[in-house]
């Protein structure tokens, strides 16, 4: 059950929490337990009427955010859409209590959450934890703004207006959707700015610290680290368009020509090489970044470049190996949020944004496609086996596409994930086809030689199993993840019964055992599989083909661990269970091991600022899930 249908349809999760007593000398805030008790009698008392409230907001708004805020979850701000002049004949004629009721549910949640979010850099602080490494932070996949600079007609009311990560945006695709999605989608065949269009990523700490009003995404780190003596003269945030291919955002916006230069000045006027911090999507790029950066007639900063100019990576959710959710979206703009919605939902859905119009979307984005899965079969499975198979299981999530009856002319049978990205391009336009052959490449090299030699091909620059690290033997890479929340793994598909420019779509109907609505799930943190996040750390980049320098790599993972006290993490998870957790139950449970939420989460604020502060060494690896065993049975194997 994904979170966001938990928000407004008010269900409550299955998933047991996994609080645990905090380890010796951790910080702890406790919680007065006449407050507790308090907050906890309000909460019930509200209970009701917040599943009521969530169920009339979630009808007017919730189809839209189904389709666009996979995975992004807050409580709606009812004080922007006030402010907004668009939403106040809306908000006339939704009836004056479920008004009030959502500014009392916000301020209950504010009091709810109304903790120091200083508390994890103070604590260091005190510790003599203090700024060193000039930080440079990389967003991920659609954490990052974009708005409009067109001046033409059609652009002029979008002007400095964010059409992606704003009010603005909802503004616009439900009074025109079709100059929405004229803006957002790029050229099909040069994958570049459509004529007359022209969207660009905002810059600065605004582009990524809070992604509509109310939610987080960067803000605890920045709060964080401002708190040890970060500020704009020693950190930055290199927020870049998401949409582009990476080769086209070096073609179009100089993007990798700009981060050099960030990171040059950065030595310069500190006189400490830089902490690059990246999350999710942002560690695709910076990975390119690496090999761009030095290699002749395109960085040309010489292959000592990353020795003289980086301290450290921090690799937060990091999809090295693609995010398996991506191929439905692209294939048939779909994806476990769409998939498990309601009958009511889904039809509100299609008749507003249909799959066709999503996956033409999706595909009119090349930068969402470098998210496919790479390293084919050895990684991801064959037909009969993966490397993540769990013992009993019945069905290998090797087959990633699976059809349940195979007597029809058009169904494929079921796919791998190496036969499934053939099957994708097979039944796409040839200018999808185009962006992606002249963008990606996906598979493994399996000899130094082989490593070498693609080192010259910047179509393999996003594939950690076809390139190698810098040779940078000084180099730290801290691999930050969550761990144990349900992610897509494989799909069940049907054949399109109606007429339809997409001939397959999930089946939806189909729910047996660890099958939920057509989609399986297995380990990851919401977002990304294990084996995308954890692989590279735990065994590919021990591997001298992939690592010759011997670049030191140290892997903490995060378990799934559900805060109660607060809708959207706080300090205390693993503290409330000293009181009586059954008594505080509310409608919203969200996970700090959760892909995007772990940026708030306590201990990840302190990894990172300790390697920030040049305290790294002080980080010892903590495995908690079995990445390790599913590791040494991928088949890949050093020289």
């Amino acid at each position: 059950m994904s979170s966001l249908r938990r928000r407004f349809l008010g269900e409550s999760s299955a998933e047991p929490s996994r609080d645990v007593t905090p380890e010796k000398d951790e910080e702890v805030r406790l919680v007065p337990l006449s407050k507790f008790r308090n907050l906890t009698l309000k909460t019930h008392k509200r209970s009701k009427r917040r599943n009521g409230l969530i169920f009339s907001l979630g009808g007017l708004f919730g189809l839209l955010v189904a389709a666009f805020f996979a995975n992004q979850q807050d409580v709606v701000n009812l004080n922007g859409l006030i402010d907004m002049n668009f939403y106040e004949s809306l908000l006339d004629i939704i009836p004056s209590g479920i008004v009030k009721e959502a500014k009392d549910l916000q301020q209950h949640e504010r009091d709810a959450t109304n903790y120091d979010s200083f508390s994890v850099g103070l604590h260091l602080q005190s510790q003599g934890v203090e700024a060193l490494h000039p930080v440079i932070m990389v967003p991920g996949v659609i954490s990052t703004g974009l708005e409009s600079w067109g001046t033409e007609p059609g652009s002029r009311q979008y002007f400095r207006k964010r059409l992606w990560g704003s009010w603005s945006m909802m503004r616009a695709l439900i009074m025109d959707k079709a100059s929405w999605k004229r803006h957002v989608m790029l050229d099909k065949v040069t994958g570049l700015d459509p004529p007359h269009i022209k969207l660009r990523a905002a810059q600065g700490f605004d582009a990524a610290d809070f992604f509509i009003t109310g939610y987080w995404i960067w803000n605890k780190i920045l709060e964080n680290l401002a708190t040890i003596g970060y500020d704009p003269s020693n950190s930055f945030t290199a927020a870049y368009d998401w949409r582009l291919s990476y080769i086209n955002l070096e073609k179009r916006d100089r993007y990798f020509t700009r981060l050099k230069s960030y990171i040059e000045l950065a030595l310069a006027t500190s006189d400490n090489k830089v902490a690059l911090v990246s999350h999710s999507m942002g560690s695709q790029v910076l990975y390119f970044f690496f090999q761009w950066v030095e290699a002749p007639g395109h960085g040309n900063g010489g292959p000592d470049w990353v020795e003289k100019h980086v301290d450290s990576w921090i690799n937060i959710s990091g999809c090295m190996l693609g995010a398996l959710k991506g191929y439905p979206a692209v294939l048939s703009g779909e994806m476990k949020d769409t998939a498990q919605l309601n009958a009511f939902a889904v039809y509100g859905l299609e008749k507003f944004l249909a799959r066709e119009e999503r996956a033409e979307i999706f595909r009119a984005m090349p930068g969402i496609s470098s998210m496919l899965p790479i390293g084919g079969d050895a990684v991801w499975g064959n037909k009969t086996w993966a490397p993540d198979d769990l013992p009993g299981q019945v069905v290998s999530f090797g087959t990633f596409i699976n059809f349940k009856e195979n007597n029809s002319t058009q169904s494929p049978g079921n796919l791998t994930v190496e036969e499934s990205l053939k099957y994708l391009l097979t039944n796409s336009d040839s200018w999808y086809q185009d962006q992606i052959h002249n963008s990606y490449s996906h598979g493994v090299a399996h000899t130094t030689a082989e490593v070498e030699e693609n080192l010259k091909d910047y179509r393999k620059w996003i594939n950690p199993l076809e390139t190698r690290l810098p040779l940078a033997p000084h180099l730290k890479i801290y691999c930050f993840y969550g761990i144990g929340k349900a992610t897509e793994r494989s799909y069940f598909y049907r054949e399109e019964q109606q007429a339809s420019a997409l001939n397959v779509t999930i089946d939806t109907g189909f729910s047996r055992g660890e099958v939920d609505h057509g989609v399986v799930l297995a380990e990851g943190d919401g977002t990304v599989s294990l084996l995308s996040t954890g692989y590279m750390c735990a065994k590919g980049w021990r591997m001298k083909r992939y690592n010759p320098a011997g670049v030191q790599i140290k892997t903490y993972e995060m378990p799934h661990e559900p805060d109660r006290f607060s809708p959207r993490g706080g300090p205390n998870t693993g503290m409330i269970s000293a009181f009586t957790i059954h008594d505080f139950q509310i409608a919203i449970n969200e996970a700090l091991g959760d892909h995007v939420d772990i940026l708030g989460r306590s201990s990840l604020n302190d990894l990172v600022l300790r390697v920030a502060g040049g305290k790294g060494d002080q980080i010892e690896e903590n495995f908690v899930s079995n990445i390790r065993e599913y590791a040494e049975k991928v088949k890949i194997y050093d020289d």
